[in-house]
């Protein structure tokens, strides 16, 4: 699967969860879509885990310039 966008890709995913959940697809057309749908959530995932790793938040520092710290979520996030 090529690398595609996040928005696309989530958009993908919401379109398998929203024909999966009228429950009238055939199940092997079922289990396609969701495989393909695993697949996405773990790409979708991957990106999310990239993206933080790469958020910085920009802090004042003591002496009033500036100073990049890597982004740390709070527990339980």
């Amino acid at each position: 699967m090529a690398k595609e966008r996040f928005e696309e890709s989530l958009k993908r995913l919401e379109d398998i969860v929203n024909r999966m959940e009228k429950g009238e697809l055939p199940l092997d057309e079922s289990v396609k879509l969701f495989e393909e749908g695993i697949k996405l959530t773990r790409s979708l995932a991957k990106q999310l885990e990239e993206a933080e790793r790469r958020v910085e938040i920009l802090v004042k520092g003591d002496a009033g310039g500036a100073k990049i710290v890597p982004f740390e979520p709070e527990e339980g996030e």
